[in-house]
């Protein structure tokens, strides 16, 4: 359990950076309102935390087969 968590709490922080980052590089347009601006900031850790999820699941899930595969 505290592996599970650990590792979604790292893979949604390191998401967010990546995405926040990605948006950085886009084309510059004109900025935004404040709510535009907030909207954008919690789609960004819904999205990183969504990300963070599918690969926890993977990693999590993939090992536990191979236990399985083993034993």
């Amino acid at each position: 359990m505290k592996t599970s968590l650990l590792l979604m709490v790292v893979l949604t922080v390191l998401a967010s950076i990546g995405l926040s980052w990605r948006e950085k590089r886009g084309v510059a347009a004109p900025r935004p309102g404040w709510v535009a601006t907030q909207k954008r900031a919690i789609n960004r850790w819904v999205t990183a935390a969504a990300i963070a999820a599918v690969v926890t699941l993977a990693v999590l899930g993939g090992l536990q087969w191979l236990r399985v595969w083993q034993g």
